[in-house]
Order: C-alpha cells, then structure tokens, then sequence
C-alpha cells in the first residue's frame, strides 16, 4: 500500500511527530485568535455582570425642572422680615442663571479645569484612588483617595439624596464605581450647564451651607449675585475640605486656598493679573449667618413650628420649603419682648436683693477675675445701658457707694444705683424699705452685675429722686447700677381681635435659658379677672343688668362632700352693704362675684367657662368665682377678645398663609383689611371669612354691656393707670391670694393684650403689694403705648345695628334706680331695652319722709 499522500491533501506531514515549523505558528495563531475573542467576549459578558451588578438600584438621573432638593423652610411676621429658619441641610436653589459667571469658572479652575472636555469622569483619576483606595484595604500603605470631577461630585450629590450619607459617602470601591456609573449617565442625559445647575446647589461648603446661595449668605450676608471676586474665590476653595479652610476657625488657612483658587483662574486665563491681585489683597472678613429665631422672636416661632409640625410633619418642615407667614407684627413684637423685659427687672428688684453673684475671699482671686475681664472685653470701651460683671473693690466710709471695677475699666456704684437691693422680704412695703448705707448688703470681693448708666438715669422708678445725692455724684468716673438676673417669669399674649391675628406673644424672660412657653403652656390662677366671665353669665342667663342690687356681706361656703367651710373677704376687709353689680365688678368685690356665681350655678358656670373658650376645667366649688382654677393665658386672651367683639367667638390664627416651595398656597388666614399681605390673598381670604362667621355665643346686648363695665374698671376702678395709655381701653385686673399670679387683661377696639407676672413653681409669693394693677399692667401698658402709637381708637360706643337694643341711663349707684335730679353718685350704665329701670331715685329730702311714713326709725 503506497504511503504517498493524495495531491491535494490538506493533511501535513508530522515527523517524530513533530509538525513543520510553518503549521506551528498558524496553529498558535488560530488559538490565539480563538482566546483572544473568548476573552474579549468573557470579558465583555465580566464586565457586562460587574456594570448590572453595580447599577443595580442607582437613582434616575433627575429632571432639571424637577430638581426638588431638602431645603430651609422660612417663617416671615405678617410684615415680611424673617422670623426663623427650619432644615436639615441649609439649602437654597438659585437658577443656573442667578449664578455669576466668575463664581462658577473659580468652581471649575479649583476643582476640575477640564469639565467642558471630559466625559463625565476622569479615568486615570479614579484609577488612581482605586489603586490606593485598595492598597489602604490590603494594609499596604496608601490613603483613601478622591479623584472626582464635577461631574462625579454631582453624582455624589444625588446618590447621598436617594441613599442617605452613610452609604453614598463610604470609602470604599463599590460606591466609586456606582459613582463613576452615575457620572456617565448624568453628562449622556443633562447638558454641562445643567449639571453645574445641580452641583453649585448642592456641594457643602461648611457651616451648613449648602450650595452658593446659602454660603454667600452664611458667609457674608449677601445674595450670591452681590460677591466680590475675593469673596467668590474664597467659597470656591472650601469644597476639597470646608473645615480645614473654614474662615471663621482656620482664616490664614482659608486666604491661602483662596490665594490657589486665583492663581488656577488666571492661569486658564479667567481673569487678568490685576484682578488676581486685587483679590487676593483683600482681607478675609466673614460674618455668621444671624440667628434669627433665637434673637428675633424665639417663643412665637417655636409655638408656629410645634404648630407646623402636627399638621404638616416634621419631615416637611425640614425638607419641603416651605414659606410660612405668622400673623406677628415685628415692631409689636418687639415692644411686647422690651416691655416683658423692663416689667421684670423692675419687679424682681422690688422683691429685693438675692446677694452677688460671687464672693472673692481673697487678694489672688481677685487678681485672677479682673485679668480674665480684661482679656474677655479686648480692650472694649464701656458702652451706655450694657451689662457687665464687675467686682466690689472698696466701700466708702459713709456707705454712700461703691468702688467698682470692669475689667479695666474702674468706676462707682452710688448708693442711688442701688438703693433697691433690700434683703428680699415678700412682707415688707418696699418704699419703706430702701437701703441707706451699701454696707448693709455689699462687701469687698463681691462680684456683681453691673449697668453703665449715666448721671441723669441714675433715678429709682418708685422713689422720688434724690437731689442731694445728685449733686455728691463725681464728674467723669464711669457709673454703674446693681442688677440682677430675674428669678420672676411673664406672659403676654396681644390679638388683633377683628383680623383674628396673634400679633404678639412673649413666653418668658429667656428662651435659651427656658423654652417653657408660659403663654401656651403656663396654667395659671386668673384671680379677679376672671369675675367678668362670673358677671356675663349673670347678664345673659339670669338676666341682670348693671344696676342689679348685690349684697355685700360676711358669708360662709360649706362643701358638704369635703367637709371644708370656706369664708371669703373683699381686698380692703370691708363690707359694704347692698352694692350695683357694676360697682362690684369695677371695684373688683369678692362676695358680690361669690354671691353671683352661686346664683348662676356651679355646673352651669363651669359649661360656660368652656362655651366662651377656656379649655381648662374648673374647680366645681365658689372658691372658682375668685379665678381658683387655672388658665392659660392664651385662652385668657381669647376669652376678653370675644367680649371686645361683643360675644362672638371667633378662632385666633398665629400662621397667616402658607406656601409651598412653588408658591402654592396650602392655607390661608389672610384679613381683608391686612395691608401688608398682596392684594389677592386679601380678596380670596377675605371672601372666604364671610362662610366662618364664628359662634355667638352670648347676645351682642351682653357682650356690649359687659364691655362697657369694663370700660368703667379703667375709668374708676382698679385698672385705673391704663388711663396713661391715652386712648379709650377696659379691662380687668387680677391678684390671687399672697399674690402668686398677677394679670391684666386689657383691650382697646383694636387691640386685646393679657399680660402675666409670676415664679414658676411658687417658691414664694411676690411681694405683700404686689397687685395686677401694680405688677402686670404697667408691662400692659408698656407695650400698648408703642403698639397704638400710630392708631387712634375710638370710644366704647354701640354700633348703628346694635344701638336701637339698648338704652343709656343715669343710675343712683345706692339704690339702682334711675337717678334723680339731686342723686350725687351717679353711674351712666347701658341696659337692653325691656331690663331698664323704671323707678326714679327719690329726691334727699323726701327719702326721709318715705321712710318715715313707712315706720322705719
């Protein structure tokens, strides 16, 4: 058989089994060919795997025009001036176009020069941190590293959004590879521009600032439109680490980076030399951001976020955008937060003195104390009307002052500055009891704090000013007057009662120091005035009227399931015999308001109180008659706002409008005649007003008399020194036994103001002459002097619709007849037409003969 091979075989020949040299090399490049496309297509298939498997759950790339980012929430008082801010992030979006150009070319000559030209990431960058990154893991020396573009710093961004921070920030290379993903898809479905949009509103640039906007804010108070190049290029270099280069805590750290940052523009050729060196010769002078909420007006906003918070969610509060406008006014506001201030450290000094706030023993101590004075003012000067500490050096031989020194700064305290600072003693009367001598409260090493004053309001509000000792003050040595931090607390609470706006309301002396809202929270005995709620009842239920006889005799209430008998006094321990039931009121008498609430009933009382809008329970005995069962004061306030409106109770609105981060309105409480709100919240709301008419929960007759009672506890009775305010006002006081609580509840046509003066927990009553007359309504009368400044009220007069119900009469105030020519106390007193007396008041002269004939001795 031959062995010859075919012609045309295509078989090789092998020898030993070796194949010729030729047939090797095609063999391996078959193979390698084959591996080669088995290994691409492995992988493509790997890495097709990796980039599902690293895609997998990313967020959708977001829509520009449906970029809705966590941002402030912002409370405004119904006069626009910003009240508080609320957030998670200190965000605020400004469109890509409010942005000025330079700020986002020092962005992208810092952070990533080669934006318009790379594709999203930046390769050889993100393998390098990779490598380390791992390296790191493996124990093989290196560092965590970044290496992101813009592009991925934006990827970032959205990732932190739809994952939370822990996870989107986790140095690992999981999330540079997600990232990296992120950044593709982000250049491949938005513009350059757009993603700058994103990114400069939403990189950290420390001091919760989030985003250009809130950092040009943060930084320097200003609109991101209004920065200077220096300014810019300052916020441009804080994204690498905001805290190492943080203006505030690292300045010379922060003027370097800066300096970076001008050096990068003007070498891509941004800007020109001149300006890089104008810029950068500019000082670092940065302002925090205000904080509003804790120095404008902490207890309202605080009492509107509790608010915002149970009927819209802390979530939204904080995330959502939301732009709440209070009813507030700002200067009110103010004068109600100065007018609590001045109220207490005026009746906490009446109290008298609680002693220094330190006692120096020693030489050394002292030392040391004024040395950290002096190096805690840096050379200050001393400025008119502000506290210091200052410490007691010497005392003169007389006891007529005190060498004081501040820091520095050595002056005197006269005895005249302190002539209040009595050893606190509730029972004493405190004119009678003002010091003659320092010695008898002050020491050497006393710390003390201090008011620089000047000569001429070195005067006690409740002592004639002493003239002699005018003259003795020395001529250019600085002056001082003892105060101390108040113990006592207040409450005030003003509504507009026709717009149905809380305007003002102050909670307490010092939010930082206690957040409890003593307006809100605060449930206090209302003592006297309460009685008007007593009287009304009368008026409307029983059908009294003001000339109603009363007797005002010794009585004693026995509660049969306690055991307990319970005799009431007036204020003056005297008893007056048959008394109008408007003298009782104006004169605030406590047996007639006994005798009245029993005559009403307990149970028909308390079903009252509740009807008029007290949302306390009330103590079901004649002790509530006398204002025993607590209040708040914001009720309080509601309850003589619905007797300004002659009985109708209305709601009271402390959030006018609320909108939406797109300027939806989500509720609106707007008044019609409110001028500061925009015309159409004033039409649309004010339409709206028409369909809540309220409750009218006594007649308008009641409610008008009732008001005008009122009116005559200011003209004649205890509520006497509201006449200071100038303009037509009623209201009503109100003391509790040894005088724990004391109020006044005061109101003008326009304005209702409850204010309250107490201590928290009772420690000890106020001082034995304290009264609300005395205590509470000169802070009453502080505010409503500033707060009617620029609006005149008018008289306590009925309206047209209302007049033909009623009748005006003169009434003898002995016997509630109507008076006679020769009747010498006289009230003019309105009744509802039907209820007037009839009888005339019998002339001086034939009283006697009537009686006589009648047989009376």
């Amino acid at each position: 058989m031959s062995t010859k091979p075919p012609k045309n075989s295509q078989s090789k020949l092998v020898l030993d089994g070796v194949p010729p040299k030729r047939g090797i090399l095609v063999r391996l490049l078959k193979f390698a060919a084959w591996a080669t496309l088995t290994g691409a297509t492995a992988a493509a298939v790997a890495g097709l795997g990796l980039y599902y498997h690293f895609s997998e759950g990313l967020p959708d790339i977001p829509r520009v025009d449906q970029y809705w980012p966590p941002i402030v929430t912002e409370v405004y008082t119904d006069d626009a001036v910003l009240a508080g801010e609320f957030y998670h992030h200190r965000r605020k979006v400004v469109p890509y176009e409010h942005i000025p150009k330079r700020l986002v070319q020092a962005f992208i000559a810092s952070e990533d020069s080669s934006f318009f030209d790379h594709m999203g990431v930046d390769v050889l960058g993100t393998a390098r941190a990779a490598s380390k990154t791992i390296a790191k893991k493996l124990g093989l020396g290196g560092s965590m590293q970044g290496g992101s573009t813009l592009t991925q710093q934006t990827a970032k961004a959205v990732l932190i959004s739809a994952e939370g921070y822990a996870s989107a920030t986790a140095k690992n290379l999981t999330r540079k590879i997600r990232e990296a993903i992120l950044a593709r898809r982000l250049e491949e479905a938005l513009t350059k521009e757009e993603i700058l949009y994103l990114y400069l509103n939403n990189v950290f640039l420390g001091h919760h600032s989030y985003g250009v906007q809130s950092a040009a804010e943060n930084y320097y108070r200003k609109d991101v439109r209004d920065l200077t190049l220096g300014e810019m290029t300052l916020i441009a270099g804080l994204p690498q680490a905001p805290s190492r280069y943080s203006p505030f805590l690292r300045p010379e750290a922060a003027r370097k980076r800066r300096s970076y940052v001008l050096r990068r523009m003007l070498t891509e050729g941004m800007i020109t030399e001149a300006e890089r060196a104008q810029a950068d010769a500019e000082p670092v002078r940065v302002y925090p951001v205000e904080d509003v909420f804790h120095e404008f007006a902490p207890y309202f906003t605080e009492q509107v976020r509790r608010n915002m918070v149970d009927r819209y969610t802390n979530k939204a509060l904080l995330n959502d955008g939301l732009k709440i406008f209070a009813t507030m006014d700002s200067e009110r506001q103010r004068a109600a937060q100065e007018s609590v201030l001045e109220g207490l450290l005026s009746i906490d000094k009446r109290q008298g003195f609680r002693g220094p706030v330190q006692q120096l023993a020693t030489e050394a101590e002292r030392r040391a104390f004024l040395e950290k004075a002096t190096k805690a003012l840096g050379g200050e000067k001393l400025q008119e009307n502000k506290l210091y500490v200052g410490l007691v050096t010497a005392l003169a031989a007389d006891g007529s002052g005190a060498d004081v020194q501040v820091g520095p700064h050595k002056g005197l305290l006269p005895l005249l500055g302190m002539r209040w600072a009595r050893k606190v003693n509730p029972e004493g009367y405190y004119p009678g009891l003002m010091l003659t001598s320092v010695k008898k409260t002050l020491a050497v090493g006393d710390v003390l704090v201090l008011r620089h004053v000047v000569k001429k309001e070195l005067t006690d509000d409740n002592v004639q000013f002493d003239r002699k000792m005018d003259k003795e003050l020395p001529e250019g040595v600085p002056l001082f007057r003892l105060e101390q931090e108040p113990e006592l607390q207040s409450a005030l609470v003003s509504i507009d009662p026709h717009r149905q706006y809380l305007t003002a309301m102050v909670g307490g002396y010092d939010f930082d120091a206690n957040e409890f809202n003593r307006a809100f929270q605060a449930c206090r005995q209302p003592g006297s005035s309460f009685k008007p709620l007593v009287y009304s009842a009368a008026l409307e239920q029983l059908g009294w009227t003001g000339a109603t006889i009363i007797v005002d005799s010794p009585i004693v209430e026995h509660d049969p399931e306690s055991g307990v008998s319970w005799k009431p006094d007036n204020y003056s321990d005297e008893f007056l015999g048959d008394v109008l039931l408007r003298t009782a009121l104006v004169n605030s008498m406590n047996i007639p308001a006994v005798k009245t609430f029993g005559a009403v009933g307990v149970h028909k009382m308390a079903e009252w109180s509740t009807r008029l809008g007290l949302t306390t329970p009330m103590n079901m005995d004649f002790s509530a008659a006398l204002g025993s069962s607590c209040v708040y004061p914001y009720d309080l306030a509601g309850v003589y706002a619905t007797f300004n409106r002659y009985g109708r109770k209305k709601p009271t609105y402390f959030v006018r409008k609320v909108e939406d981060r797109f300027g939806r309105t989500l509720e609106d409480h707007t008044a019609y005649d409110d001028a500061w709100a925009p015309l159409q919240d004033r039409v649309a709301a004010g339409y709206a007003r028409l369909f809540e008419p309220g409750e009218q929960v006594m007649s308008p007759e009641t409610g008008f008399i009732l008001t005008s009672m009122l009116r005559g506890v200011v003209q004649e009775g205890t509520g006497g020194p509201a006449q200071r305010l100038g303009k037509p006002a009623a209201g009503k006081t109100g003391t509790t036994n040894d005088s724990f609580d004391t109020w006044f509840a005061g109101f003008t046509r326009d304005l209702v103001t409850v204010t309250w003066v107490g201590y928290d927990k009772n420690e000890h009553p106020l001082g034995r002459y304290e009264t609300g007359g005395r205590a509470s309504l000169p802070i009453w009368l502080n505010y409503m002097k500033p707060a009617l400044a620029a609006r005149p009220q008018s008289e306590f007069w009925p309206p047209e619709w209302l007049r033909e119900n009623l009748r005006l009469l003169r009434i003898d105030k002995k016997t509630g007849k109507i008076a006679s020519s020769g009747t010498k106390e006289v009230a003019n007193i309105w009744f509802k037409k039907g209820t007037q007396p009839e009888d005339v008041a019998p002339e001086k002269g034939a009283v006697g003969a009537q009686e006589f004939m009648m047989g009376v001795p």
